[in-house]
């Protein structure tokens, strides 16, 4: 194709070039004012000398068309997965690819979107767009066409902002009508404090509301807490008891309704991380020992630890010597608020070396077991005031202790042991420098053993000859640790190369305040990206079966692999998002896979409205492709020459840009050579002529 043209290459810059032919002007005005003879020669004189100067040159340039840029992208966000869009969405794109391809020279660019991003940042259409169109000249680009069911989240505000100038056309799945039930929240707390209410802010909403209640149930880590009627489109506040430290998993589910298009909006999911605010531990020592600091140091190292500590100086039977009763304590003991009204408020107690000297009445003892059964924690460390009649089991806690003195108490060296249940126990298994099949530790010796006869719970840890040395129990709702021997704090003063004793008194105040990772028997599932971890903990080594159920309710069998004495874990790569759920037979693990409620479902029903607007700034179009049949009809695609609209009814239009590139050029000067020297010369001489036959007349 050739293209001709006319280009200039002035020898002086152009305000040279305008001072001359302004002086040109303005001499021409005056001659042909004065009707000076041969003033139209002069002033073409004139114009062919401004004109030489400008180099004035008859291009021919050959170009080669080029092919209009026309991009197609597919929407294959997780919305487009629902009912018949599958199949809608891949017949318009093979329908529209060929019959872009049979306009011919259109350079057709197909992106599909990925839908593990529209999983975590919505639909990014105008975003692929952008990437499909990165490297081309605006003025190639002959349109665009989008088939998505609608529901996009980066629609730019204004034509201009697509960076192109061609029609946006939009062909949208589904089916006009559609109806979908979702909750939306509106306030959902991260972070909770353990054994308060956290409240969480709600509406349902409904695509084709008919004014009848909706049924609202709300659970915690899969079990039911709260069933109520909500009203569609009215704040809800649910309250979300903060049960334990950790993930609190909080599911907010409404009713499906009849021919909805997907249950995944009608439940919402909202994790909690439970945290203690403080931990009340209330310490009681019977007498001053070594280890009374070891006990002390610990807790008071927690800046989340608020203790109270009390060591009883001089029991009652030591007195006679006169003392006034006014000078017996440093302070009062307030034995009624501590173990009268106020013994809720307590998260553990623990007595250390305590014995009856009737500074404790019965009654109070009482209502520490009370307290244990009704689901509080308590910790003897015990000496040997444990084997006499003085000692704790002959009290009111004796029935909820888990080991009865024999009175063999050892007084010599030995080494703790874990024992075959303690290997498998959260609080014993792991420990540093234990061996994980003998149960012996790398640890230092202690020299007293309280003798004692289990008579229940479980026993953990062994002194010689397979004594119990540390007992666990769970009595009623509450749990009861019991340590045989007041020797612990050799291993925090390093004696004999110490022992693990910070990280087993952590676990085991853990255990008995009954945290989540410390459970004996628990299921437990975690989630990174798209990767599922779930863990099988289990001191008694029975072996279950365990089974991952998707949202979609398809259950996987998981094949578990031993990690360690009493856990084990499996690996499962999941390909969508949503809450999942463990089941062993027994317990229930709930991990959400992805954001909690993913910006992708919470709208899915299709609507041409959303993109109406920038489509038809563009002088594009918006189709259904869903026929009132049931059938997909597609518009026809033509060429159009630039115009204001690019669409109509039944079909739409891509621009032809008439882009070509340049492969050859060939330039001919035409001011310069003989012939223009020829015209220049010849008006010179003509002008020369005219004016020198008017001064011969006017000689005459």
């Amino acid at each position: 194709m050739s293209v001709w043209s006319i280009a200039l290459s002035p020898f002086l810059p152009p305000w040279a070039i305008v001072a001359l032919a302004a002086v040109a002007l303005a001499i021409t005005v005056v001659l042909v004012w004065r009707r000076v003879r041969g003033a139209w020669l002069r002033a073409l004189a004139f114009a062919l000398l401004i004109l030489g100067l400008c180099d004035p040159n008859l291009v021919q340039e050959n170009r080669r068309p080029l092919k209009d840029i026309v991009a197609l992208v597919v929407d294959r966000s997780a919305s487009q997965d629902i009912g018949e869009r599958p199949g809608q969405t891949d017949k318009a794109r093979d329908e529209v690819k060929a019959r872009l391809n049979a306009l011919g020279d259109v350079d057709l660019r197909v992106v599909e979107t990925s839908r593990q991003e529209s999983d975590t940042e919505g639909t990014k259409l105008f975003s692929a767009l952008r990437g499909a169109l990165s490297d081309a000249p605006p003025e190639r680009v002959g349109g665009a066409i989008m088939i998505t069911d609608g529901d996009v989240h980066d629609i730019p505000g204004t034509a201009a902002a697509l960076g192109f100038y061609a029609p946006l056309h939009a062909l949208i799945t589904g089916h006009e009508g559609e109806r979908q039930r979702r909750i939306e929240l509106i306030e959902a707390p991260r972070y909770g404090i353990v054994g308060k209410d956290q409240v969480i802010a709600l509406r349902v909403l409904d695509s084709a509301d008919h004014g009848e209640p909706v049924r609202l149930t709300v659970r915690r880590d899969g079990a039911t807490i709260d069933e109520t009627d909500a009203k569609v489109g009215e704040r809800i506040n649910v309250e979300a008891p903060i049960d334990h430290a950790g993930p609190n998993v909080i599911e907010l589910e409404v009713a499906p309704v009849e021919g909805e298009l997907a249950t995944d909006s009608n439940r919402a999911v909202v994790n909690i991380e439970g945290v203690r605010d403080k931990l009340h531990v209330l310490l009681v020592s019977g007498k001053p020992h070594p280890g009374e600091r070891m006990w002390r140091n610990l807790l008071k190292s927690d800046p989340n630890v608020d203790l109270v500590h009390f060591t009883i100086l001089r029991p009652p039977e030591k007195g006679g010597d006169g003392t006034p009763i006014n000078e017996l304590s440093l302070i009062a003991f307030p034995v009624a608020d501590l173990f009268g009204r106020k013994i809720k408020d307590f998260d553990l107690i623990i007595f250390d070396r305590y014995a009856q000297q009737s500074i404790l009445p019965y009654a109070y003892l009482d209502n520490i077991a009370n307290y244990v059964r009704d689901g509080g924690a308590l910790l003897m460390a015990e000496g040997p005031e444990f084997s006499t009649p003085d000692g704790l089991y002959y009290s009111p806690l004796g029935a909820i202790a888990p080991a009865e003195p024999t009175g063999e108490d050892v007084e010599a060296p030995f080494q703790a042991k874990v024992s075959e249940e303690g290997l498998r126990h959260p609080v014993t298994r792991g420990l540093a420098g234990l061996d994980a099949k003998s149960g012996d530790g790398e640890w230092g010796r202690w020299f007293r053993l309280i003798g004692a006869r289990a008579t229940g719970g479980e026993t953990v840890m062994n002194g010689p000859d397979d004594k119990p040395l540390l007992m666990l129990s769970r009595v009623d709702k509450g749990r009861v640790g019991l340590l045989l021997s007041d020797q612990m704090w050799l291993w925090a003063r390093g004696y004999d190369g110490g022992g693990p004793y910070l990280d087993l008194l952590r676990r085991l105040a853990h255990w008995l305040m009954k945290e989540p990772e410390l459970e004996e028997e628990a299921l437990r599932a975690s989630a990174k990206g798209h990767d599922v971890t779930v863990e099988r903990q289990s001191a008694s080594g029975a072996e279950r079966e365990t089974d991952l159920v998707a949202p979609d309710g398809t259950r996987t069998k998981l094949t578990m692999t031993a990690e360690a004495p009493g856990l084990s874990r499996a690996h499962v790569a999941v390909d969508r998002y949503g809450l999942y759920r463990a089941e062993d037979g027994q317990h229930v693990a709930l991990v959400s896979v992805g954001p909690d409620n993913p910006l992708e479902m919470q709208d899915v029903v299709s609507t041409p409205e959303k993109l109406r607007p920038i489509a038809e700034a563009t002088g594009g179009t918006v189709h259904r492709l869903a026929t009132a049949g049931g059938g997909v009809a597609i518009p026809r695609v033509v060429s159009l020459n630039p115009g204001p609209s690019y669409g109509g009814s039944d079909y739409i239009g891509i621009k032809r840009t008439g882009s070509s590139e340049l492969i050859g050029a060939r330039s001919t000067s035409l001011a310069s050579g003989f012939f223009g020297l020829a015209f220049l010369l010849g008006a010179v001489v003509a002008a020369w002529l005219a004016e020198g036959g008017r001064l011969r007349r006017g000689g005459n």
